[in-house]
């Protein structure tokens, strides 16, 4: 294969990530050459493909029925390379509005370099107020969250909603505090909640949400009483609004439809791998008429694809991290480790070797 070398980091088999050797078409028309400085690490998707636990690997996806266990053919490996969360600099360029020089974030894994189509794929400008790194944020991750708020919006509010009206002046769970869960609390703080909790079993995690101003919760067990006796709106109508269900644990979305007050909703953006056995559908979700809906990144609500492409869902989250960009760095950017230990910090969190895992950690990228 003819192109450009380049280094990515990948699974070369179940347990086994390492650094690639790999190759990127050489830039033509339309297209620029994009160097990346840095890369997020999204521990939860990332180690399970490590593992080969998620379910492409375990059942296999028929892309046209869209189910899984059709075929029986599953995924395989190598894995070319994980991650998508990137900041990359503009080097060469044959794109109108990509200058060289221009940085900017994508989505496209741990790769040391790319060939940017923008016709093909978002490629999200990182201002220059704005610190670089911060920019992992930019592309795919803060608008995962930006997209649950705006599910809220819909569900509430209908298709014509903007993203603050599913959280304004109502009272907000957020299930885990996890970067996704935490970016998910600021952005209901930013966008007029009235009251916002953050439930989550991990006493680090919980400092690290108090550090950014956000109360918390400690068991699932709890917290559902805690949150009905703190938001009682009438006799027979307590509970939080609206749930944002950020872990991908059966106990936590549980522990959401739990607290919420009735016809409320849980927004899911967990990535759950195993069953469900703590879910008990008899029980709130039907007697209190429940709602769950799944917010991913490939889909915004029906109906408002047109008003919000993913450079809409960037630009606001571009707003959180101009309003508190340096409390994110401090608080969430937990661990910043060289591109050749990438494989090693993956090894460690698939094993559960570490003590003190990373909240977010950042690959530095090398500077050849």
């Amino acid at each position: 294969m003819t192109g450009r070398p380049i280094r990515s980091i990948g699974v070369i088999a179940p347990g086994r990530p390492a650094v690639l050797e790999d190759v990127e078409p050489e830039p033509g028309p339309g297209q620029a050459w994009v160097r990346t400085e840095w890369s997020g690490v999204s521990a939860g998707t990332e180690v399970a493909l490590v593992r080969g636990t998620d379910p492409q690997h375990q059942l296999g996806w028929d892309p046209d029925l869209r189910a899984f266990g059709v075929t029986g053919a599953t995924a395989g490996y190598p894995i070319r390379a994980l991650g998508y969360m990137e900041v990359g600099r503009v080097t060469e360029s044959r794109a109108d509005g990509l200058a060289e020089g221009a940085l900017v974030a994508m989505a496209y894994g741990h790769r040391t370099g790319r060939c940017a189509d923008p016709a093909t794929m978002p490629v999200i400008p990182v201002p220059d107020d704005l610190d670089p790194l911060l920019g992992v944020y930019l592309a795919q991750m803060g608008p995962i969250c930006v997209n649950g708020l705006l599910h809220a919006a819909a569900a509430l509010a209908g298709p014509a909603a903007g993203v603050a009206d599913g959280v304004r002046d109502r009272f907000v769970l957020v299930t885990g505090a996890g970067v996704i869960g935490l970016l998910s609390a600021m952005l209901s703080v930013q966008h007029g909640a009235a009251q916002v909790l953050v439930l989550d079993p991990s006493p680090q995690r919980r400092a690290v949400a108090e550090a950014l101003g956000l109360p918390t919760l400690a068991t699932a067990e709890a917290a559902w009483l805690s949150v009905k006796q703190r938001w009682r709106h009438a006799h027979g109508d307590a509970g939080a609004d609206v749930v944002l269900q950020c872990r991908g644990h059966d106990e936590a979305l549980a522990a959401g439809l739990k607290s919420l007050r009735p016809q409320g909703i849980v927004v899911d953006l967990g990535f759950y791998q195993g069953g469900a056995e703590r879910m008990r559908l008899g029980e709130e979700f039907h007697h209190n008429g429940l709602s769950i809906n799944c917010a991913q990144i490939g889909r915004v609500p029906r109906g408002m694809a047109a008003a919000w492409p993913r450079e809409a869902l960037a630009a606001v989250t571009l707003d959180l991290l101009r309003h508190r960009g340096e409390e994110i760095r401090t608080h969430l950017v937990t661990d910043v480790v060289p591109f050749e230990d990438g494989p090693r910090l993956l090894t460690d969190l698939a094993q559960r070797r570490l003590p003190s895992p990373p909240l977010q950690a950042v690959l530095r990228m090398p500077s050849d």
